[in-house]
């Protein structure tokens, strides 16, 4: 079994027509993924990579039965992609663009919260399930079929970690990139519960890093679950000085409890196998797995 998605997930992609969303696109396809057409307003009728371009997603889904969107569309647009999206009956929305205001993610996130749907990001790399469907930007050759789940808000460090697992003689279930923006649809302690309930994921790995409490949150419902399926947890921006801004929006230590060290310690007390290094991740996990 997977999260989110898998080989029978109908994908479409919103700013099919763009760069961008060619060039992924293409990707996907050319890894297997089920890609059956796409949404450019103003483009519907036409074809583009051998698939239907729609005018909206409700065309998108009356026609070909898209359950799942992956969106590139610009900044200004993006909050109302996300919500036609969710207005349509897509269940999974897995958001790329980067630098949505915040204030349009307030109003998504209260459209969102209303609906029977599930919005992964923005500003993250997407959600791969090895050798069934890859909805996202990752290099899809790193990620082989296996029984450890990833969860991170980190692009790159969701590849290093694959790799690390990889190289072990393991592989993944589902890695879900959440993103690092101060509001974002899926928060950590969501996709370590998918993940931790998915009864093929048999580890997960959690990639967090400072600022705000995403993590604490997660590793406090790991505890109160009662889970015996081990966690190995990793958080990036140690070095980072307070009050400033590191790599995504959301990285910024505000208080006591948004420290690196201080998550590490909250982690710990949670029951979490916490490591100091992205480089140590694949060995601790090949070790809790025995």
């Amino acid at each position: 079994m997977s999260v989110l998605v898998n080989k029978d997930s109908k994908i479409i992609v919103q700013g099919f027509t763009g760069t961008e969303g060619t060039f992924h696109a293409e990707q996907m396809i050319e890894y297997g993924t089920q890609v059956v057409g796409g949404v450019t307003p103003g483009k519907g009728g036409q074809t583009h990579l051998n698939r239907p371009v729609f005018n909206t997603v409700k065309d998108a889904v009356e026609q070909v039965g898209a359950d799942t969107t992956i969106i590139f569309v610009p900044p200004a647009f993006a909050a109302d992609a996300i919500m036609e999206a969710a207005d349509a009956g897509i269940k999974v929305i897995i958001t790329i663009t980067e630098g949505i205001p915040v204030a349009d993610m307030v109003k998504v996130q209260a459209y969102i919260d209303e609906r029977d749907c599930t919005l992964v990001g923005p500003n993250c790399p997407g959600v791969i399930t090895p050798e069934e469907a890859k909805v996202g930007i990752m290099p899809g050759f790193v990620f082989k079929k296996g029984n450890v789940g990833i969860v991170s808000k980190s692009g790159t460090l969701t590849y290093e970690a694959a790799d690390q697992v990889v190289r072990q003689g393991l592989g993944i279930t589902t890695a879900i990139g959440i993103g690092g923006d101060p509001i974002i649809g899926t928060t950590t302690k969501e996709a370590v519960q998918m993940l931790v309930e998915d009864p093929e994921t048999e580890c997960v790995v959690m990639i967090g890093e400072i600022g705000g409490q995403l993590e604490a949150d997660a590793a406090k419902w790991y505890q109160e679950s009662g889970s015996t399926k081990p966690i190995v947890g990793f958080i990036a921006g140690e070095t980072a000085p307070a009050g400033r801004t590191m790599g995504h929006a959301g990285a910024i230590v505000g208080g006591s409890d948004d420290t690196a060290q201080a998550k590490k310690r909250i982690m710990g007390e949670c029951g979490i196998h916490v490591v100091d290094s992205p480089a140590e991740i694949g060995v601790k996990v090949k070790e809790v797995l025995g």
